[in-house]
C-alpha cells in the first residue's frame, strides 16, 4: 500500500506535463497511420510544408489525406475523447457511483433524436449538428426539472429523470426509425447512432470546440469542489459549500462538454465508463488529478480506438461496436483487480 502511495505521488508530480503531452504524441503517431500507402518523410514534409508555406514535392493526394483527413480526423477524436471521459469522472464523482457515465442524464439519447430528426427532415450536416446538440441540452433540462421534485435536487431523483428521460428519447429514436426512408434515410441514423469520426473535417472541430472547451474547463475548475460533493450532501453542506450551485454547475459544464462530442462524433458509449476508472487505478480518486488525467487518457483511448476501426478492415468500424468490445472485458478485469475500488 505504500509503495502504490509512492508511485502516486511521484506521477502526480509529473502530472500536468504528462497530461499534455500524451494526446499531442497520439496526434502526430495518427497522422502516420492509415489505409493509403505514404511513407513517413512525406508525412513530415507535408506537415512542415503547411506549417512554413513552402512547396514539397510531395502529390497533392498525399498531402489532402495527410492534412485534410487525418489531422483533424486525430484532433477532433481527442477532443471527443478527453470531453466525454471527463464528463465521466466528474458525474462519477457527482453521484458518488462508479456505474455513472455522460449519458446518464439523457444526453446521448436525447442528441441521438435531434440527428435522426436532421436526418429525415432537413437531411443537412449543419442542421443534424444543431438540432443534435439542442435536443441534448433539452434532455438534461427535462433531467434536471424531473430531480427538481425534491426542492434539494437529491442525486436519485437526478439519475431517475435521466433514466425516464433517455428512454422516452429512446422510443421517439425508434418511432423516427420506423417512419425513416428504409434505403437512404435509415442506414443514415443507424451508422450516425454507432458513432464515428469518419466526416471529421476542421469544419467540425470549429463547431464542437466551444462547448468542449467550456464543459472541460469548467469541470476542470471545479475539480475540488467535486472532491467536497462526493464526500455527500450533508458533509458538503456542513463545509460551507452551495450543493444546489455547485451540482447545477456541474451537470451545466458534463453537459456542454458531452453534447458538443456526441454532436459531431455521434454516440459513443464505454469511453465515459470505463477510462475515469484507468485514471483512478494511475493517480487516485483525488480529482484535482483524475479530471486531468481522464480528460488525457480519453482522448488517446479514442484516437487508438478510431485508428483500429479504420484499419482492421476494409470498411470502417463504428466506434460503439470496438468500444464496446473493449472497454466490456476491460471494465471486468478493472473490477476484478480493483474489487470495485482504486489502483
Amino acid at each position: 500500500m505504500k509503495l502504490k502511495s509512492t508511485r502516486r505521488r511521484a506521477i502526480q508530480k509529473g502530472a500536468p506535463l504528462l497530461f499534455v503531452l500524451l494526446p499531442l504524441l497520439f496526434i502526430i503517431l495518427s497522422i502516420f497511420i492509415g489505409r493509403y500507402p505514404i511513407s513517413a518523410q512525406m508525412v513530415i514534409d507535408t506537415v512542415w510544408s503547411k506549417i512554413t508555406g513552402n512547396p514539397v514535392a510531395v502529390p497533392d493526394i498525399a498531402q489532402a489525406v495527410v492534412w485534410d483527413i487525418r489531422l483533424p480526423r486525430a484532433i477532433l477524436g481527442a477532443m471527443v475523447g478527453g470531453a466525454l471521459a471527463v464528463s465521466g469522472a466528474s458525474l462519477q464523482g457527482l453521484f458518488h457511483n462508479p456505474l455513472v457515465d455522460s449519458g446518464i442524464l439523457g444526453v446521448s439519447s436525447g442528441a441521438g433524436f435531434g440527428a435522426a430528426l436532421g436526418i429525415i427532415l432537413f437531411d443537412n450536416v449543419v442542421m443534424i449538428y444543431v438540432l443534435s446538440f439542442a435536443f441534448s441540452l433539452l434532455a438534461v433540462m427535462l433531467s434536471y426539472m424531473i430531480g427538481r421534485i425534491y426542492s434539494t435536487v437529491p442525486n436519485i431523483m437526478l439519475v431517475l429523470g435521466g433514466v425516464i428521460v433517455s428512454s422516452i428519447f429512446s422510443a421517439l429514436i425508434s418511432f423516427l426509425k420506423y417512419v425513416a426512408d428504409p434505403y437512404d434515410q435509415l442506414p443514415t441514423i443507424v451508422f450516425w447512432l454507432m458513432g464515428s469520426l469518419a466526416n471529421a473535417d476542421y469544419r467540425e472541430i470549429s463547431i464542437s470546440l466551444l462547448p468542449i472547451a467550456v464543459g472541460t474547463l469548467g469541470l476542470f475548475a471545479l475539480r475540488w469542489r467535486i472532491n467536497v460533493l462526493s464526500l455527500g450532501d450533508k458533509e458538503a453542506r456542513s463545509l460551507g459549500l452551495n450543493i444546489r450551485l455547485y451540482k447545477m454547475a456541474v451537470v451545466i459544464f458534463t453537459t456542454l462538454a458531452t453534447a458538443g462530442a456526441v454532436s459531431v462524433s455521434g454516440i459513443i458509449g464505454w469511453i465515459g465508463l470505463v477510462i475515469p476508472h484507468i485514471g483512478r487505478m494511475i493517480v487516485g480518486n483525488d480529482n484535482r488529478y483524475l479530471i486531468p488525467a481522464s480528460m488525457s487518457i480519453g482522448a488517446c483511448f479514442l484516437i487508438l480506438i478510431d485508428n483500429a476501426g479504420r484499419m482492421l478492415t476494409g470498411s470502417e468500424l463504428p466506434l460503439s461496436i470496438l468500444t464496446a468490445l473493449v472497454g466490456g472485458p476491460f471494465y471486468v478485469y478493472l473490477l476484478k483487480r480493483t474489487k470495485g475500488g482504486g489502483w
